[in-house]
């Protein structure tokens, strides 16, 4: 085996990339690239009923969103089953397989009595050692691993130990069904094998499959990679992770407006523990990366610390990268393909200079948009509830602003804070009691960025075209 480090990440069509699956695909990434090695991606498509090509566009798309890369060409491994077959028959020739025979009724009946002595259901060797000349007729047989029948087979697992299991607990699992396909335990030896890979990397649901790859490994004489099988990811309450909890696919965490660097960082520490450090770069990450540091404890999945993690991403990363990162994600969003075919220039320019007060308020993208609301809205602007109260009480003070608002020569945050300052001020009234009706006016809403900030970002003749709006009652 190479000295070169070589990681994999091997999903199967059959849906999204799910949260999961990513983490996965982030581990074998970071392995590789803390030792100078490569991930290749494999796709593996041997169940063709359930395997389709908009679950491998979305694998491939989640995959370059979370900026995890692979080397090399996608392997598919439904295109290699001519290479699986020859493999089988080179343990046939060395005895390390063998035809079974065995009917469908045979085998069901062994499923049977497995059933009614309560123990877990078990092929029975029948055709281990019978010659093929006993085959009953029109029964075209699987091809089965000749697996040790005594003694122990173990891995020395990075994360889980050594684990150990009775060979007399594993029977000869079948290699090739009867149809000539090979089945996934043989395909996933035989193509990590070809592939190089040096080190395995999922889920510790695989545990058990890696007793039966330990001997397919040892029936052709090749060296195992190393295993590592890390825990699943559960819900905040210890349940099995589900939809409620987060098991969503990484298209849904772009859809609700997270961004790929804090998913990304997010992920990697869900199982892995550096310290109480929380906010990791890509570098840092990287650097600090190791299998020896993965629990054995299933890792919790919280929204909430998501989303506050994705809070912090938004609020430093720079203003043109994040409006960059929010019109890339516009096509994923609810709504998002009316507004980018609004986003002209001036409105990317008025979008840009609002980031700074948008971002400060926001935890998700969505939020972001939404919060942006005011920039893209028709006039006459919608008033949503709480924002016609406030403007019942303080049309008034829209009047008396109006004329000074519109006498001045420069129009900034700066220059329209000290009118409403000055008109605060002459009338006795707090500053809150003159700004919330000017937000509800120019936003539709109670809430926004500061509101002379959206002043200086809407502009003089949109911000005068709002006031008269509501003045002459047309919202």
């Amino acid at each position: 085996m190479s000295d070169q480090v070589v990681t994999r990440f091997a999903p199967s069509p059959t849906g999204f990339l799910h949260i999961g699956g990513a983490r996965t695909a982030l581990f074998n990434w970071l392995y590789a690239r803390k030792h100078g090695g490569t991930m290749l991606l494999r796709i593996e498509d041997t169940d063709r009923e359930r395997s389709t090509t908009a679950a491998i566009d979305a694998i491939v798309d989640g995959l370059n969103w979370l900026g995890l890369s692979w080397n090399g060409d996608v392997v598919y491994q439904f295109q290699r089953a001519a290479r699986h077959r020859e493999a089988v028959e080179d343990l046939l020739a060395k005895n390390f397989a063998y035809r079974c025979y065995a009917t469908p009724d045979e085998l069901e009946a062994m499923r049977e009595d497995a059933r009614r002595e309560k123990r877990p259901p078990r092929y029975d060797g029948r055709w281990r050692d019978r010659d093929a000349s006993d085959a009953p007729s029109g029964v075209k047989p699987v091809i089965r691993l000749r697996a040790p029948q005594d003694g122990q087979t173990q891995i020395h697992d990075k994360v889980q130990g050594t684990v150990t299991w009775a060979n007399k607990d594993l029977d000869d699992l079948v290699l090739l069904r009867s149809d000539g396909n090979p089945t996934y335990m043989l395909a996933v030896v035989v193509d990590d094998h070809d592939m190089g890979v040096t080190q395995i990397i999922r889920g510790d649901d695989h545990l058990t499959n890696a007793a039966r790859q330990a001997q397919i490994y040892d029936a052709f004489g090749w060296q195992a990679p190393a295993m590592a099988h890390i825990p699943l990811i559960h819900g905040a309450d210890g349940a099995k992770l589900s939809k409620r909890h987060g098991a969503l696919g990484v298209d849904a965490y772009r859809a609700l407006g997270y961004l790929p660097d804090a998913v990304r960082n997010y992920l990697v520490r869900l199982g892995w523990s550096q310290g109480d450090q929380e906010f990791f770069s890509t570098e840092e990450m990287t650097a600090a990366f190791s299998l020896e540091n993965i629990g054995r404890s299933p890792a919790r999945f919280d929204f909430a610390k998501l989303e506050n993690l994705n809070g912090h991403y938004l609020r430093s990363t720079p203003d043109a990268d994040l409006l960059t990162a929010l019109i890339d994600t516009l096509p994923y969003l609810d709504g998002g393909s009316a507004l980018e075919a609004k986003l002209n220039p001036i409105l990317r320019a008025k979008l840009l200079s609002a980031m700074p007060g948008l971002k400060e308020r926001s935890k998700t993208l969505v939020e972001l948009l939404d919060g942006a609301g005011y920039l893209f809205a028709d006039r006459p602007l919608p008033i949503d509830p709480k924002a016609a109260e406030v403007l019942a009480k303080g049309r008034d003070h829209l009047v008396a602003l109006r004329p000074f608002f519109a006498a001045l020569e420069i129009w900034t945050a700066a220059t329209t804070e000290a009118v409403v300052r000055e008109h605060a001020e002459k009338t006795g009234t707090k500053l809150g009691q003159v700004a919330q009706p000017l937000r509800a006016a120019l936003t539709g809403r109670t809430t926004s960025p500061g509101i002379f900030d959206v002043l200086e970002v809407i502009g003089r003749d949109e911000s005068l075209g709002r006031i008269d709006d509501c003045i002459a009652g047309l919202t």
